[in-house]
This record gives C-alpha cells, sequence and structure tokens, in this order.
C-alpha cells in the first residue's frame, strides 16, 4: 500500500512537472506569435505609409488631380492605415489628396 501511495505521489509530481512545461512551451510560444504579429502590422504600417506619400506626391504636386478610381484606392489604404492605429500627419495628407479634382483641369470635383 504504501508504494502505490509513493508512486501516486511520484506520478502526480511528474505530470505537475510536465504540465508546467507544457504551459512555459505555450506560454512562450504565444509570446513569440504576438511579438511577430506586431512586427508584421508594423511592416504593413510602413508599406501604406510609403503608398499613400507616394501617391500623394504623384497626384497632388505633379498633376494636381487624381482618377476616381486612384481616389478610391488611396481612401482604402487610407482607412487600412487608420485601422493600424496611425494617424497625425497622414490624416492632412489624405484631406488634401481626398480635394484634388478627379479630372485634369477641372477645379471642381
Amino acid at each position: 500500500m504504501k508504494n502505490i501511495v509513493v508512486t501516486i505521489i511520484l506520478s502526480l509530481m511528474a505530470q505537475t512537472g510536465v504540465i508546467g512545461i507544457l504551459i512555459r512551451r505555450i506560454s512562450s510560444k504565444q509570446k513569440g506569435e504576438k511579438e511577430k504579429n506586431a512586427a508584421l502590422c508594423k511592416g504593413v504600417q510602413a508599406i501604406l505609409r510609403h503608398y499613400l506619400y507616394e501617391q500623394h506626391s504623384l497626384y497632388c504636386e505633379n498633376k494636381k488631380y487624381a482618377p476616381a478610381h486612384v481616389k478610391e484606392d488611396f481612401d482604402n489604404m487610407y482607412k487600412q492605415y487608420h485601422a493600424l492605429g496611425q494617424n497625425g500627419v497622414m490624416d492632412g495628407i489624405y484631406n488634401e489628396f481626398m480635394r484634388l479634382p478627379t479630372q485634369e483641369g477641372d477645379g471642381n470635383e
């Protein structure tokens, strides 16, 4: 009987150790996934910001107008950028871009 109790206690201790190891591994993996997700979000933000600046420069500074489909793409990209938590300077760039006429030489939309 004494051997059975000792065996049960040792078994429980071993299982508890295994469970602890599993919990640590899961926690470590979740932390790694969280860091990876944050890096992906920052990368997407950087790409979107670059695209928005590039389109702003091309259409606001050079062409002085933007076709409707380009404005629609710009609006969508800005909304995704904004949803990732980035605002500030891009708000002004967005507003300026969206005020552009849709046809060359058209002062109105």
